[in-house]
């Protein structure tokens, strides 16, 4: 298992841009479509990596407890399907019926939305204030496979509870740790 860790994007950057297929539905799905009032929570995730695998589930729950407060999630896979086919649209399909994804999840098949977004693992968290400005980018919490921390989403949800509570965001984020980003040739 490679450690790569995010690489931090400034805040107060704009949210890139983008529309993207979604596995799910076939259809194409913008920013300005999953927009939330409050904020918006961009995750790149993939389907084969254990650091995703591991927070799968914390990540459905989160979203289902923040969609009802006026936030938008989305996630994003990435990764080159040809030398990881474990990651095609289809196999991005299966995952979301697995754990039933309560948000989209878009296949960027040219890579141009990580790069724009400076993503560089999996799982990487960007969340997005009402002027999807950057406010958090970073770890979700500090569990990962093998460490014995419980998985609970603890930094992610202070940050979108500041959004909520009208609270500064912390200026110590500890960068996301995944599997790197598995970039085309």
């Amino acid at each position: 298992m490679a450690r790569t860790e995010s690489k931090m994007l400034p805040l107060g950057t704009k949210a890139p841009d983008f529309t993207l297929i979604d596995a799910v539905t076939n259809k194409p799905v913008s920013l300005k479509n999953i927009q939330g009032e409050k904020g918006t929570v961009v995750m790149f995730i993939c389907n084969h990596c254990p650091f995703v695998k591991h927070v799968n589930d914390e990540i459905v729950r989160l979203s289902n407890d923040y969609r009802v407060t006026g936030f938008g999630f989305v996630a994003i896979s990435s990764n080159d399907v040809i030398n990881y086919p474990q990651d095609s649209p289809a196999e991005m399909w299966r995952t979301a019926q697995k754990y039933n994804y309560p948000f989209p999840y878009l296949y960027d098949e040219t890579q141009e939305v990580a790069k724009a977004y400076d993503a560089a693992c999996t799982p990487d968290f960007y969340l997005f204030d009402g002027e999807l400005k950057l406010v958090y980018r970073g770890q979700l919490d500090n569990s990962r496979p093998g460490n014995g921390i419980l998985v609970n989403g603890r930094d992610l949800r202070e940050a979108l509870d500041n959004i909520l509570n009208n609270n500064s965001q912390r200026k110590d984020q500890k960068p996301s740790i995944g599997c790197n980003i598995k970039w085309k040739e």
